[in-house]
């Protein structure tokens, strides 16, 4: 019988986690005894750890009599054991000083961001492009390419440009394009696709009537806004795959077989942070999510994913533009670490994002509470 899950099986599977994420072997019950002083015999730690492996917190490989950790235990200790940490006012200030030094460049943020993510938790990362929550339209320039051709600008919220060559008649000066586009551009400002379906079927605009070239640069900003919304592909940034490779795990200990598993489990990583498969489900969850989420190994439900643990939380501004970034390591995380580097890289491109936009970043968003992480 596996008896209760006590206080001191708690502090076992505490330290058992704490020891095989510093050394990446297999616990064992005289290493707990010395290195943690513990008041009691390394039998009685053996029989703790038994009945830790019944409850399906720990298990053994074949080849050791030592303990690791399962995906239940590493849960366990995320939800209930971990102790809550916070970067420190060093590094905080440090990492804050590389952001501003890009202040206003959005992509170079992200990638920023998924740099020092890596950096600082000692894995790989990702992020997604933060994308208009809901697009709003911002301005149009057209620019006279030839006398029958002309290059539309379209420029939305949030740094989203489109642009598309248009047939005109030949006796449209530049002037005319100019003119037409600043009507267009002041009649549109900040709609939304519904708002720009509703105008490009009315009779005036504000009362305006339109030209049917005006009326024709209307439909081309509602194609322009429907073929971004249909878009489903989200554009991954990712850092870190030598962190990640240096890791133990990719490490062969001996013989062919070690071997072949590492180059597939690299073969997977490869594949993950470029293409961010197995990510997909996981990406719109934590876009809907308002706090960290952490997913361990089987939890994934993709096999591809079972020997990875992934952190994501969403940042931006709501309402206004979201996107999402995270770590991904093996199952033997820093998971306290890893969680306040995701946890502060978000509230940190949250503000910035939310002077980005002039906007008021809500608390939440600000500074994502340990309270909110969640389970996916």
């Amino acid at each position: 019988m596996s008896g209760p899950l006590t206080e001191r099986r708690q502090t076992i599977l505490k330290l058992v986690i704490q020891e095989f994420v510093d050394t990446a072997t297999p616990v064992a019950s005289e290493t707990l005894v010395r290195k943690y002083r513990l008041p009691v015999s390394p039998a009685t730690v053996r029989n703790d750890m038994a009945a830790l492996e019944e409850l399906g917190f720990l298990t053994h490989p074949h080849t050791s009599g030592g303990r690791i950790p399962t995906d239940a235990g590493y849960r366990f200790f995320v939800e209930n054991l971990m102790e809550r940490t916070s970067l420190s006012p060093t590094e905080q200030r440090m990492i804050r000083h590389q952001f501003y030094q890009v202040r206003g460049e959005l992509d170079q943020w992200v990638q920023l961001a998924c740099a020092v993510l890596a950096r600082t938790a000692h894995n790989a990362s990702v992020a997604t492009a933060p994308r208009a929550e809901q697009l709003r339209f911002k301005s149009l320039e057209l620019i006279s390419i030839h006398e029958t051709m002309a290059l539309a600008v379209i420029v939305f919220h949030g740094g989203i440009v489109k642009q598309q060559t248009l047939a005109v008649e030949p006796w449209r000066t530049p002037e005319d394009l100019r003119r037409a586009a600043g009507l267009v551009s002041d009649l549109l400002a900040d709609a939304t696709l519904t708002r720009v379906e509703e105008l490009a079927t009315a009779a005036t605009f504000n009362g305006i009537p339109l030209s049917d070239f005006e009326r024709g640069l209307v439909d081309l900003i509602v194609r322009a806004m429907i073929a971004f919304e249909e878009q489903e592909q989200e554009q991954i940034y990712s850092d870190g795959l030598l962190e990640m490779l240096s890791q133990p795990e990719f490490s062969p200990a001996s013989g062919r077989d070690d071997a072949e598993r590492v180059i597939e489990r690299m073969r997977r990583t490869l594949e993950i942070l470029k293409s961010g498969r197995g990510l997909g489900p996981l990406i719109p969850q934590a876009l809907a999510s308002g706090g960290v989420q952490v997913i361990i190994g089987g939890e994934h439900g993709e096999d591809t994913m079972r020997d990875y643990s992934v952190i994501l939380a969403r940042y931006g501004v709501e309402g206004v533009i979201a996107g999402v970034l995270g770590v991904i390591g093996p199952t033997r995380m820093a998971y306290p670490r890893s969680i306040s580097t995701v946890r502060y890289i978000a509230s940190l491109m949250n503000n910035l994002l939310a002077e980005l936009y002039n906007v008021q970043a809500r608390p939440s968003e600000v500074t994502p509470a340990y309270e909110d992480e969640q389970r996916a």
